[in-house]
C-alpha cells in the first residue's frame, strides 16, 4: 500500500497536488463496450440508495462503485485522489481545508453538480435522526462555507490530517441539493452508470451514462447487472454456468472446483479485512475486563486461519489496525490460546466457569458458523461453555449486530487509523459494536483524539501504537483473522494489475475499473 506522509504534505502546504495527482494510469489496454454481470452477496430486502443505511458489498458496489460518486476516491493503490473534488489544501494546524470541485459534472437528471449539493448531502448525515455510520466524520465540521459555486470550505473542531480520506466513506454519496427524496428513491447520482431497474435485495441494472467527466479513463462496460446471490453455493453455481461473470467471497471449500475451471480464475488479494467477534463491553459478563481476557485467551486463532480461510489469510491480534495500514504494530506481542491463562482471569472475575451466547451467521462471513464452533471447541478447556446460535443472514445486520451481546462480524477495515479507530471505537458512533467508551478506557479515547490533530509522524505512531495495545488487552474485540479478499472472475472479463483491497471487489469499483477482455 503506497505510504503518503500526511506531515510533509501538511506543512508544505502540497496536499491538493500530492493527492490528488496520485491514481493510477490510463488503462490504454481496456476497451468499451459490453455486459459486466456479478453475482455478490451482502443484499438485503431493506436495501435502498440511501447511503446512510450502507453497510455491504451489495449496495456499496451498486452506489458508491457505479451510481453515485464521492469527493474524493481510494485508488487501488492505495493513495488518495479526487472525484467530485478536484483538488485541495488544509490550513497548518490541518483544521481548516479547502475543496476546489470539478466543474461542468452532472447529475443523471441534468442537473449540474456544485458546492450546494455537498453541502446538502452531507448534511444528511447529522440530521436529528440519521443513524449513519458516517455522521462522527461530518459531525467534526463546525461549519461548511460555500466560497464559491466550485469551492467548498470546512472547519474542524479540531486538526485533522486525514480528513481528505474520510470524504471517500462509501456512505458520503452526493446528492443534487434540493432533490434528495427523488434521488435517493430513484438513484439519481453524478457516476458512471443510470439506473435502468432496481430492486432492493435481488438485481441492480445500469447502463453507461454519456459524456461522463471521467471519460475514457474509467467506465467501460456499456451495462452492468449485480444479481444479488447471497448464498456461497449458489454464487459459486452461477458462475460455473455462466450465468455471472464474476463473484466475491467464494467459499473456500470448494475453491477446488473453481480452479479446475479453465474459464475461470482466482483473484486473492491481501488487506485489512478482518473476521471477528464483537462482545457488548456495557453489558454482563462482558464488562469485566477479566471476562474478556479470558476469552481472548481461549480462542485458537491459528486453528480458525487453518480451518475456516484454509490459509487464505493470517493470525490476528485482537486489534483493528491491519497490516495494509500505515501505524500497523506488528511489534505487539501475540496473544496465544492459553486454557490456563483464560482459567487465570476467569478467577480474577470470581468466576470458577462461564456459559454465555454466541450468535453467527454466514452473512457475518463465510464460515462464521463453524468458526463459532470452532470457538465454542477450544474455550470449553478454559471451563467457557459458549452456546453457538445460528441467526437468519437476512436481517443479520440490524437484528443481530450490536443488537446481541456477543457474536460473529467482519470489516474490511479502513484505509488510516483514525478512520477505522473513528468508525468503530470512538464514544458514542453508531458503529461501536463493542460500546467501547471511556469508561473503558479514558486513555484510549484521549489519544484518539489527540493523534488525530497530530501531524507528526513519529508520534502518531507511538499513539496509535498504544490505542492498539489498549484494545488488544483490554478491549471488547476477539480478532482472531485478517481475511484476503478472494473471488473469482470469468476469463471474459480483464482487470488491471493493481486491484484495490480496501473493499473486496477492486474496492467495490469494478464497473469502473474492469473491462472486457
Amino acid at each position: 500500500m503506497t505510504r503518503i506522509s500526511r506531515r510533509g504534505l501538511l506543512t508544505t502546504g502540497a496536499a491538493a497536488g500530492v493527492l490528488a495527482a496520485s491514481g493510477l494510469p490510463l488503462r490504454a489496454q481496456a476497451k468499451r463496450g459490453g455486459r459486466l454481470r456479478c453475482g455478490l452477496n451482502g443484499a438485503n430486502s431493506s436495501d435502498s440508495w440511501d447511503g446512510r443505511t450502507h453497510s455491504d458489498l451489495f449496495m456499496i458496489a451498486s452506489s458508491q462503485g457505479a451510481v453515485f460518486d464521492t469527493l474524493t476516491e481510494n485508488a487501488a493503490d492505495g493513495s488518495l485522489k479526487g472525484e467530485l473534488a478536484e483538488s485541495w489544501d488544509a490550513s497548518a494546524d490541518a483544521k481548516t481545508w479547502t475543496f476546489n470541485l470539478r466543474q461542468g459534472v452532472t447529475f443523471h437528471n441534468g442537473k449540474s453538480f456544485g458546492a450546494d449539493d455537498v453541502i446538502e448531502s452531507l448534511q444528511l448525515h447529522i440530521a436529528e435522526d440519521s443513524k449513519s455510520a458516517a455522521k462522527p466524520i461530518v459531525s467534526a465540521i463546525t461549519e461548511m462555507k460555500k466560497l464559491g459555486e466550485h469551492q467548498v470550505q470546512f472547519t474542524l473542531e479540531a486538526g485533522n490530517a486525514d480528513f481528505p480520506y474520510l470524504l471517500s466513506d462509501y456512505h458520503l454519496l452526493m446528492y443534487p441539493a434540493g432533490q434528495i427524496e427523488e434521488a435517493i428513491a430513484k438513484g439519481i447520482g453524478t457516476g458512471l452508470y443510470q439506473v435502468q431497474s432496481f430492486e432492493p435485495g435481488a438485481r441492480m441494472v445500469a447502463t453507461r451514462y454519456p459524456d461522463h467527466y471521467k471519460g475514457d479513463e474509467a467506465g467501460f462496460f456499456d451495462e452492468i447487472e449485480y444479481i444479488a446471490i447471497n448464498d456461497n453455493t449458489a454464487r459459486m453455481n452461477a458462475l460455473m454456468t455462466a450465468q455471472v461473470d464474476a463473484i466475491n467471497r467464494i467459499d473456500f471449500k470448494t475453491e477446488a472446483l473453481l480452479k479446475a475451471n479453465p474459464m475461470i480464475r482466482i483473484h486473492e488479494v491481501t488487506g485489512n479485512q478482518q473476521f471477528t467477534f464483537p462482545m457488548l463491553t456495557d453489558i454482563a459478563p462482558f464488562n469485566d475486563v477479566n471476562v474478556r481476557r479470558a476469552l481472548k485467551h481461549s480462542i485458537n486463532r491459528q486453528e480458525m486461519v487453518d480451518k475456516i480461510l484454509l490459509g487464505h489469510g493470517r493470525v490476528g491480534n485482537d486489534s483493528p489496525i491491519g497490516p495494509a495500514n500505515q501505524y500497523f504494530n506488528a511489534e505487539m506481542e501475540q496473544t496465544t490460546y492459553d486454557p490456563d491463562k483464560a482459567k487465570f482471569y476467569l478467577k480474577e472475575a470470581g468466576l470458577s466457569s462461564l456459559d454465555i451466547d454466541l450468535s453467527a451467521s454466514s452473512a457475518a462471513f463465510d464460515g462464521a458458523v463453524d468458526a463459532a464452533q470452532l470457538y465454542q471447541a477450544s474455550a470449553k478447556a478454559a471451563g467457557i461453555n459458549i452456546n453457538v446460535v445460528q441467526e437468519p443472514a437476512d436481517g443479520y445486520w440490524s437484528n443481530v449486530w450490536i443488537k446481541k451481546p456477543f457474536c460473529a462480524c467482519y470489516w474490511s477495515g479502513r484505509a488510516t487509523e483514525d478512520w477505522m479507530f473513528s468508525s468503530a471505537y470512538e464514544e458514542g458512533v453508531p458503529w461501536n459494536d463493542t460500546q467501547w467508551d471511556r469508561e473503558d478506557s479514558e486513555r484510549f479515547q484521549d489519544l484518539l483524539l489527540e493523534a488525530r490533530a497530530e501531524l507528526d509522524s513519529a508520534k502518531r505512531r507511538e499513539m496509535y501504537f498504544e490505542m492498539q495495545q489498549i484494545l488488544n488487552t483490554d478491549g471488547g474485540l476477539v480478532l482472531p483473522m485478517f481475511a484476503n479478499f478472494v473471488e473469482a472472475i470469468s476469463n471474459k472479463i480483464a482487470t488491471p494489475e493493481t486491484v484495490g483491497n480496501l473493499w473486496q471487489m477492486d474496492n467495490a469499483r469494478m464497473a469502473e475499473r474492469w473491462w472486457m477482455a
